[in-house]
């Protein structure tokens, strides 16, 4: 799969010294994350790209439910949330205030390429923004991913 798709007249743009060949302006961005420092480099390249395309972002958090003995799915469910959301209020004091770009916070429990694949079926996206990190925890999810996800994918090193 190519970073990204190039027709005859491609749009060029360089951000943070990286030229992206973009065919038309896009409008939405998804961005995965799971709160890591990695993953804050991630949302700091797609705030970036989210500003300069003026483009919605997405931040897109996904978690496996696994129950644990004596706990019930549902309320594991809610703690596993509610984690998330006072996660993300910390990351968008320090990094989404006053960047003056618009965006959402998603968390979805499955398969981090399930729930891309599914988010971009159902929303208009038009590039995927993602930490490498992700073939370390699970090559064959980092594969599927990239393998099937039909849009262009930035691949954001760790530093």
């Amino acid at each position: 799969m190519s970073v990204f798709r190039v027709n005859a007249n491609p749009y060029v743009r360089n951000v943070k010294g990286l030229y992206l060949f973009i065919r038309c302006m896009p409008k939405a961005i998804l961005c995965t994350i799971d709160f890591s420092h990695p993953s804050r480099q991630v949302v700091r390249w797609a705030v970036t790209l989210a500003r300069e395309f003026k483009a919605h972002l997405t931040l897109l958090y996904t978690y496996r439910l696994i129950h644990v003995k004596g706990e019930e799915a549902l309320k594991l469910k809610k703690k596993m949330e509610d984690e998330a959301l006072l996660n993300f209020g910390s990351l968008e004091k320090e990094m989404l205030n006053g960047t003056g770009i618009s965006y959402d916070f998603k968390t979805e429990v499955g398969f981090i390429a399930d729930r891309v694949e599914e988010h971009v079926r159902k929303n208009s996206i038009d590039f995927l923004v993602m930490n490498k990190n992700i073939s370390q925890e699970s090559k064959e999810a980092f594969d599927e991913l990239v393998e099937h996800t039909q849009i262009p994918v930035i691949i954001v090193p760790a530093s």
